[in-house]
């Protein structure tokens, strides 16, 4: 194997054959200044590998590569054949599944369980949206006897895309779905913590057979790599899934350079509501998928959890019991529900939240502390009797960490419920369906759960209110990001004047 490549192994694939360079032109390469970047392993804090890291130079080989592609092969494709491609790459993906999935817990620290889920639902998103590729349909206006009018649903052309560490495979498919369904081209930058899966995955576009420069995919760190892509000015549209912080810096960029398109999905600090009349056992599990989904690194988190004063210290008391019997360690062992967090500086974040909580006066039901002694593991942890001024309440931790608060009425906790500048999403649990309605209603969130929490499908449109985002990922929503509409008008008659 070339100088870019390596060989690594994991316990579920055995050894396996790592890309390490910029997948550009269908060719993995070197960065222009031949410059890499540790890639760390969160469960043992020892470097895996160095992969390519690229700069400003390298994106505009990327987005030259892609704009190429745009103007020339890509641009006649039918929609018959994105399809056919889109499909393939879904089943080469479902083909080498297990080392997808490896790959993932080995760089991300996920379980292999939420690797597996991971994993099952790239290949359905992908299958997903090469089933919409030729089903893009304008329409036809009858305006007058005189004029034909109708419309045309056109692709925006050179998109930029910048996924998160939380979900590496997953955030790509969501992203380059839809994006090459309606007839874009990609350059694709991954987070600098979680590279590997993706250039994995990277092989399987060339074997299914998408033309040189369709879909690009770059590794780098945000402040260069990142910011490149945002302000470049032959980039059509950016579309970025991170935090509230970075998704401003680059609509600022996006404007400041041509304008181009945005849609962001951003952070979340969702309330999850418990009704004295709920199922206490399921919402209680339902509640802590909700917050331990992932490690809690994960932006539609239920990460503040309001239950109602009549069944308040029972759901609290029996929720400490069921967040002990989660089983936190080696993210390859098949029991293991909670890996590591996904970095020395993610864990220090959110160990310095569990240490606000503990100053403020919030009481630790169980966890607060590190797990083991070596890896970034923290322990599930559950602070009651937290005010809304406190920042545990306030702030998104994107970690293990749930904070409960009592309330007394419908009105209030709706009050409560929407006291945030996020609004991605909302988890309700009681059996009134009229209740679940209402309060459904009243939360300024972009999605709500009734009776489960975190529950998320390709065929379903995902996105936030107020500093969650701007768009919706998903479902045929998902399709508006990446298309635009253009009228033609024909002059069927004789001379106007």
């Amino acid at each position: 194997m070339s100088n870019l490549f390596v060989e690594l192994k994991t316990p579920l694939s055995g050894t396996y054959q790592q890309p390490t360079g910029l997948f550009i032109n269908n060719e993995f390469v070197e960065s222009v200044d031949k410059k890499t970047f540790e890639v760390i392993n969160p469960t043992t804090e020892e470097v895996i590998c160095s992969v390519s890291e690229a700069t400003e130079k390298d994106v505009d080989i990327a987005v030259a590569a892609a704009r190429k592609a745009y103007k020339g092969e890509w641009r006649t494709t039918t929609p018959q054949q994105r399809s056919i491609y889109l499909i393939e790459l879904s089943r080469l993906a479902e083909e080498n599944k297990e080392l997808l999935i490896a790959v993932e817990s080995l760089d991300n620290g996920k379980s292999i369980s939420m690797a597996r889920g991971d994993v099952d639902a790239v290949i359905g998103c992908l299958r997903y949206y090469g089933g919409w590729a030729d089903k893009v349909e304008g329409k036809t206006i009858d305006i007058d006897p005189e004029t034909f009018h109708y419309t045309r649903q056109e692709p925006v052309g050179v998109c930029g895309q910048i996924i998160p560490w939380n979900f590496p495979l997953l955030m790509l498919a969501w992203k380059i779905g839809p994006a090459l369904a309606t007839g874009n081209t990609v350059v694709l930058k991954t987070a600098e913590q979680t590279p590997l899966s993706a250039l994995v995955f990277a092989t399987l576009v060339k074997k299914a057979g998408f033309p040189p420069g369709v879909l690009n995919i770059i590794s780098g760190f945000g402040k260069v790599a990142g910011a490149a892509i945002s302000s470049h000015m032959d980039v059509d549209k950016v579309a970025f899934t991170g935090s509230t912080i970075v998704g401003r810096t680059i609509m600022k960029a996006a404007a400041s350079s041509n304008l181009k398109k945005v849609t962001l999905e951003l952070g979340g600090k969702s309330p999850n509501i418990v009704f004295n009349d709920a199922d206490i056992e399921q919402a209680i599990s339902w509640v802590n998928w909700g917050i331990y989904y992932n490690h809690g690194q994960c932006c539609c988190a239920g990460s503040r959890i309001y239950v109602q004063e009549g069944i308040y210290d029972k759901f609290v008391e029996a929720f400490k019991k069921r967040a002990q019997e989660n089983k936190v360690g080696d993210p390859f062992h098949p029991e293991t529900f909670q890996g590591p967090q996904v970095s020395k500086l993610q864990y220090d974040r959110i160990m310095g939240y569990i240490e606000e909580g503990k100053k403020e006066g919030a009481t630790v039901e169980t966890g607060g502390e590190r797990h083991g002694e070596k890896g970034y593991f923290i322990q599930p942890t559950i602070f009651s009797n937290v005010t809304q001024d406190m920042k545990i309440m306030k702030e998104e931790i994107f970690g293990p960490v749930a904070a409960i608060a009592k309330f007394k009425t419908e009105e209030e906790v709706i009050e409560l419920g929407n006291d945030s500048n996020y609004g991605l999403a909302a988890a309700v649990h009681t059996k009134d369906l009229n209740t679940a309605i209402r309060v459904s209603n009243a939360l300024h969130a972009g999605t709500v759960w009734v009776n489960c929490s975190v529950l998320l499908s390709h065929q379903l449109p995902f996105g936030g209110y107020k500093e969650s985002g701007i768009g919706r990922e998903l479902g045929e929503a998902a399709l508006a990001n990446y298309t635009q509409t253009k009228s033609v008008a024909i002059r069927l008659g004789g001379a106007m004047f």
